[in-house]
């Protein structure tokens, strides 16, 4: 049995369907299904089922499933054990985060990852989209809302809220609303629906059931530079808005409240550089708390 077709197997398996797994691996949904093929061949057995909705696991296929996942993880773990022993706080570290989050708070205090540990090269990916630590796409996930499902170390990292924000300059040109129900004279900026990777993004409801965006931005980023320019009101993670004298927090009664988790694989557990990012990312909120609960 090639260890390869089990990689390919386990890629199909969690991602629920060929093309996500082709696409995740980085290779051909052709290439993919040969390998398929040929553990299915090496066991004898039919592992999956096809259908045009994806890929559900058949009896033994499930049976391989957990097999595979924890030869894989063992694997894993015992290379972290090994290297732990003789491992400086040294290496990569890839931090995945949200991309208000990551570029709004984290990217401007990574100095302290340096100056507590100079050997360790931190890359750090702010986009708004799920990361998956199975499939080393990260070493650590700045998550929201907290994972249920995996192999997974969670640590609650901080509560934030969110509140409702304009201009000064496009409330002298649009007036200011005196209550919610006059925001639907204004123009509303929000996620762009379809790409909403959590349901914890869908913040609108925390503040108007029937919010309408005018304009949709895909990221928290973009979000805060629109209503930061004058485009319309919308709703800001509070600790972006801090400091940021242009603009003006309305309705502060009214605010979202959601929380970050840190999160990392249990394989890693033992790696050292992982323990000392973890800890590293809670100094840094634990330091700033002030400015995540504005409310």
């Amino acid at each position: 049995m090639n260890w390869d077709d089990l990689r390919y197997f386990l890629a199909v398996a969690r991602e629920g369907q060929m093309l996500g797994a082709a696409r995740r691996r980085g290779v051909s949904q052709a290439l993919l299904s040969r390998h398929i093929a040929a553990l299915e061949g090496a066991v004898g057995a039919r592992l999956l089922d096809r259908t045009t909705r994806g890929c559900q696991l058949t009896e033994d296929g499930q049976m391989l499933l957990e097999t595979a996942d924890r030869v894989e993880g063992e694997v894993v773990s015992g290379v972290a054990r090994v290297t732990s022993r003789r491992e400086r706080i040294a290496g990569t570290i890839r931090i995945g985060a949200p991309d208000g989050f990551g570029s709004a708070f984290l990217a401007p205090r990574l100095t302290r990852f340096r100056q507590q540990h100079p050997e360790l090269q931190v890359q750090l990916v702010p986009v708004p989209r799920s990361f998956s630590l199975s499939e080393r796409e990260a070493d650590i996930a700045v998550m929201v809302g907290r994972p249920d499902r995996g192999r997974l170390r969670v640590r609650k990292l901080t509560e934030y809220t969110l509140g409702l924000y304009a201009s000064k300059d496009y409330l002298e040109r649009a007036g200011r609303p005196r209550d919610l129900a006059q925001l639907r004279r204004h123009t509303l900026l929000g996620y762009v629906e379809d790409l909403i990777y959590s349901p914890d993004l869908n913040y609108s409801a925390d503040f108007m059931r029937d919010w309408r965006s005018d304009v949709e931005v895909s990221t928290a980023i973009g979000q805060f530079e629109a209503v930061r320019a004058g485009v319309g009101i919308g709703i800001l993670h509070d600790f972006m808005a801090a400091g940021a004298a242009e603009i003006e927090r309305l309705f502060p009664e009214t605010f979202a409240t959601r929380t970050y988790w840190t999160v990392w694989h249990e394989n890693m557990r033992v790696a050292r550089r992982i323990s000392a990012a973890v800890e590293i990312l809670d100094q840094l909120v634990r330091d700033e708390r002030r400015i995540f609960l504005r409310a």
